[in-house]
C-alpha cells in the first residue's frame, strides 16, 4: 500500500521549474513556426531548431504535430477569452454599450496585447487566422473561441432584436477577419497609404465594422 500512495505522489507532482520553462519555449517556437508556415509547412524538426531543443523534447512536450498545434492555440485563449469578458462587464457596469462599445471590448484587449505584448502575440494572431480559415480546426475554434464568441453576439442580439442571430454571426465573423487584417496585413495598409497610430487603427477598425454590422442587420 504504502508503495502505491508513494506511485501516486510521484505522478501528481507538479512539473518542475526546468520543465515548465521547455515547454514555454517549445510553445513560444510552436507559435512562430506555426503562424509562418501553416500547420501544413511547419515540421517538428523545425519547431525543435527553432527552441533550440531536441526533437524528442518536442515530442515530450507536445505529443504529435497535431496535438502540439492544438496545445500553441488554446495556450493564449483563455487569457484573452478573460480580458474581453472583464472589459465587457467592466465597461456595461459603467453604461449601456452601444454597438461600438461592444466591438471596442472585443478587440481592444488583443490589439493591446499585440502592441506590448511582444513578437509572440503578433505570431498568435497570424495562428488563430490559420484556424479560422480551415475548416479542419473547427473542433478547436469551438472549444478556444466560440464561446467567448457567442457572448458578443448575443450582446449584439440585444441591440438587434429583430435581426436574425446568422446575420448578427456573419457581421461578427466578418468583423474578426478584419481585425486579423490589421495585425497581419498592415504592411499593406503602410504600403498604401500613411501608417496609422495605434488608436487610428483601433478606432478605424472598430467604426468600419459597426458600419458594415448596423448596415448589414437594418437593410
Amino acid at each position: 500500500m504504502s508503495e502505491r500512495l508513494t506511485f501516486e505522489k510521484k505522478r501528481q507532482r507538479a512539473p518542475s521549474k526546468r520543465a515548465v520553462r521547455s515547454r514555454e519555449r517549445i510553445l513560444d517556437a510552436a507559435e512562430r513556426v506555426f503562424s509562418e508556415k501553416g500547420f501544413d509547412g511547419a515540421t517538428i524538426r523545425d519547431i525543435a531548431a527553432a527552441a533550440e531543443t531536441p526533437v524528442g523534447l518536442v515530442h515530450h512536450h507536445g505529443g504529435g504535430k497535431a496535438e502540439l498545434f492544438a496545445q500553441t492555440v488554446q495556450r493564449r485563449a483563455s487569457e484573452l477569452s478573460a480580458l474581453r469578458l472583464d472589459l465587457l462587464s467592466e465597461r456595461k457596469s459603467a453604461a449601456p454599450l452601444d454597438l461600438r462599445g461592444i466591438l471596442e471590448c472585443f478587440f481592444g484587449p488583443y490589439l493591446d496585447k499585440a502592441r506590448t505584448g511582444g513578437r509572440q502575440w503578433v505570431a498568435y494572431g497570424r495562428l488563430v487566422a490559420h484556424v479560422s480559415a480551415d475548416p479542419r480546426w473547427r473542433e478547436i475554434a469551438a472549444d478556444c473561441f466560440d464561446p467567448t464568441a457567442n457572448r458578443f453576439i448575443d450582446e449584439i442580439a440585444a441591440l438587434y432584436p429583430a435581426a436574425p442571430r446568422a446575420a448578427i454571426a456573419s457581421g461578427f465573423v466578418y468583423s474578426v477577419s478584419a481585425m486579423l487584417a490589421l495585425l497581419t496585413s498592415s504592411w499593406r495598409i503602410e504600403t498604401l497609404g500613411a501608417t496609422p497610430s495605434a488608436t487610428d487603427s483601433i478606432d478605424g477598425l472598430v467604426a468600419f465594422c459597426a458600419a458594415g454590422i448596423h448596415a448589414s442587420l437594418t437593410a
